[in-house]
């Protein structure tokens, strides 16, 4: 990962890959999906990204001695996490349309 991008430690992919991607991108996955679920609007997946940014910047922070506040970071994880949330939400809610209103499937 280039440094001007993400500031990252020593085993900056590693760690990145694991607490940013699959562990902050399945919750960020879950939250969309829930959001949909339950018929809220999809502003609100801003607000759960922005949520579990800061979240995930803090178990690189804690776990991975990785800087806690720094923009870039917290912005590249955010846009990551914001983009899972957009595809948990687009596919939950293709299928909620999908049943509820098969008669426009022709």
């Amino acid at each position: 990962m280039p440094a001007w991008l993400y500031d990252a430690g020593p085993n900056g992919v590693w760690v990145f890959f694991l607490v940013t991607l699959l562990m902050g991108g399945a919750a960020a996955y879950m939250a969309g999906k829930a959001v949909a679920e339950t018929w809220r609007p999809q502003w609100q997946l801003a607000v759960y990204a922005l949520l579990l940014g800061a979240a995930v910047r803090f178990i690189h922070f804690a776990m991975f001695e990785e800087p806690l506040l720094t923009l870039k970071s917290f912005a590249v994880d955010t846009v990551i996490l914001f983009g899972l949330c957009v595809l948990g939400y687009r596919i939950a809610r293709s299928s909620q349309m999908r049943s509820q209103y098969r008669w426009l499937q022709q």
